[in-house]
């Protein structure tokens, strides 16, 4: 799993493997092996060269809003980033009418305009980049179709939760 951390005004990339008890992490250029485990909600202890070190993550109010992660010694404000969550997504009306809404998840600003309205699409097409927390991001299409809208031009500031293009 790929991840991106913001805390304070730094990005770290974090990517996370899985085997059994073990967790492989590597944060940015920093590799470590450690045992995981989560003996109540929200609260995991890690076990790296010798040593227990427990945390608790208080739940995140909503996707990509930031979490509390406290330790003994400190507490840190972290938003993680799923790029793959960046890249848009079907809105909730999506399945009545046959519209696609491509929505960026994070504030940032639309850097490029791949698609036209009128476009024929694939699923998987870009239709647009958004740069946001410093990563560009395709925002494709979520579906085959044609494009009927495009909201934002480049150079647009957007919302996280802003509907940029719609697929019909």
């Amino acid at each position: 799993m790929k991840l991106q951390a913001q805390v304070g005004d730094t990005l770290h990339s974090i990517e996370i493997r899985r085997d059994g008890d073990k967790v492989f992490a590597r944060v940015d250029d920093r590799e470590y092996e450690l045992e995981a485990s989560e003996p109540e909600p929200n609260v995991f202890l890690l076990k790296h060269n010798g040593q227990i070190h427990e945390f608790y993550v208080a739940p995140a109010a909503k996707p990509g809003s930031p979490q509390i992660v406290s330790s003994r010694k400190v507490d840190l404000e972290v938003t993680l980033i799923d790029p793959k969550r960046l890249r848009g997504s079907l809105g909730l009306a999506d399945a009545a009418d046959g519209l696609a809404e491509i929505r960026t998840m994070m504030p940032g600003k639309v850097v490029r305009v791949v698609a036209s309205i009128g476009d024929a699409v694939e699923k998987g097409d870009a239709i647009l980049v958004v740069e946001a927390m410093k990563m560009q991001n395709d925002l494709k299409a979520p579906k085959a179709g044609v494009v009927k809208e495009i909201r934002v031009s480049e150079g647009s500031t957007v919302s996280g939760g802003d509907i940029l293009a719609v697929i019909e």
